[in-house]
């Protein structure tokens, strides 16, 4: 794990004070409790509210202000990037850690622009994620570094704010009739969108244009 500045004692340095309070929001029960069970543990950190749905976490953030959220990105209700975004604007005191099983290039990018101070996967070991929750608490950035490297080699989203719009109908499935309907577009326009996509993309067809932009973490709305 990678961070801007500063080394473990600067991070660690507030063990002997209150302890760190966390809010973990994750729609996968199974990996929520982990998550809380996993940092309940460290003596130095409490989790003090819990959500599976990303428009419950405003509220509950006001409710408990928590020091560090820990967000998935896929939740239902917000992603955990417009979340983000949220928590800067209305509770800006609280750090945000995003935790989530799609480590992917456009992902890390938007959630840093929308003011995440972490991003690490949900196979990050434990002692790690309990070292980051602290790092992001003392004021540091911390990226899993893999994922920094990736989202520096794959540069800046190509598409459109249409373009995207397309190939988000276009990976529900159904024909160019379909999507046409669903974005009140005329075909030929939706067929001219996806032809620019495919070519930003360097696909072969619509579906490989949807898994590339989709593997990047373009198709987040």
């Amino acid at each position: 794990m990678s961070s801007d500045s500063g080394g473990t004692s600067a991070a660690a340095g507030g063990r002997d004070s209150a302890p760190i309070r966390l809010l973990v929001a994750d729609d996968q029960a199974l990996v929520r409790g982990a998550l809380i069970a996993l940092l309940d543990l460290e003596p130095d950190l409490h989790v003090v509210a819990e959500a599976e749905r990303g428009d419950e976490v405003l509220a509950l953030a006001l409710e408990h202000r928590p020091d560090v959220a820990l967000l998935d990105v896929e939740m239902p209700g917000l992603d955990g990037i417009t979340v983000a975004a949220q928590l800067r604007q209305a509770l800006p005191g609280c750090r945000v850690l995003i935790v989530t099983t799609f480590g992917r290039p456009g992902y890390l990018k938007r959630a840093m622009a929308a003011g995440a101070s972490g991003f690490v996967v949900k196979d990050t070991p434990a002692r790690q994620l309990a070292e980051a929750v602290r790092r992001v608490h003392a004021g540091l950035r911390v990226v899993d570094p893999a994922l920094a490297a990736e989202s520096l080699a794959s540069g800046d989203n190509p598409l459109s704010a249409r373009e995207s719009d397309i190939l988000r109908a276009a990976q529900r499935g159904g024909s160019v009739a379909d999507i046409a309907r669903d974005l009140f577009l005329s075909e030929g326009t939706v067929r001219n969108y996806l032809s620019s996509a495919i070519g930003k993309t360097a696909a072969r067809s619509r579906a490989e244009a949807v898994r590339i932009a989709e593997e990047n973490g373009w198709l987040l709305s």
